[in-house]
């Protein structure tokens, strides 16, 4: 049995998805899946989507309390940033990285959001910190099989529950790389 799927042929770019080969290591990406928002000469940022944290928005921003909007960790450079990613630009504004997907926005809009409580927590996502890549590193850790990259779908980021989306992001590639979507953690176990 070839455990050794086809690499994917698609290139990092802003509104694509990294998705973590089964057995990578490190303990900040392991089984992870990352939205790209920026790629380019002078490197590459992106938030883990499938990492939550006991936090919530209050814990990070005590004016702005509010139990339905939880954190995630969106990697382990600059840990005392807030970042969010949404799918309301008419209320947030913000940056467009991918169809319906959205980099940042107002902070004065997202005080109207807690305090009116009119939008869904399922159409924003708020990280901690950040994954980033200097130039060439990304390229490099393609080379060495760490990664895959495929188009993003706007329903699995918002609407997949964190513990799927590794999952569901590798049975989203294809039927060639359904094996690894069952993989254990670690195949001695198995």
């Amino acid at each position: 049995m070839d455990l050794n799927p086809p690499r994917t042929t698609l290139k990092p770019s802003s509104g694509r998805l990294l998705i973590a080969e089964p057995f990578l290591n490190d303990p900040n990406f392991a089984r992870s899946v990352i939205l790209l928002c920026e790629s380019g000469a002078e490197g590459t940022v992106g938030f883990v989507l499938n990492k939550p944290t006991v936090l919530n928005l209050g814990d990070v921003l005590p004016e702005l309390y509010s139990e339905t909007l939880p954190i995630f960790q969106g990697g382990p450079v600059h840990m005392d940033t807030l970042h969010i990613l949404h799918r309301i630009p008419e209320i947030l504004g913000g940056v467009e990285i991918a169809s319906g997907t959205y980099w940042g926005g107002s902070y004065e809009a997202l005080q109207r959001i807690v305090y009116g409580k009119d939008v869904s927590p399922a159409d924003i996502r708020l990280f901690i910190g950040y994954s980033g890549w200097s130039p060439g590193q990304l390229d490099n850790e393609l080379k060495e099989g760490s990664w895959l990259v495929s188009e993003t779908d706007p329903a699995l980021l918002f609407d997949t529950e964190s513990t799927e989306l590794w999952k569901r992001s590798v049975q989203n590639l294809g039927r060639e790389y359904s094996i690894l979507a069952n993989m254990p953690l670690d195949p001695q176990l198995n």
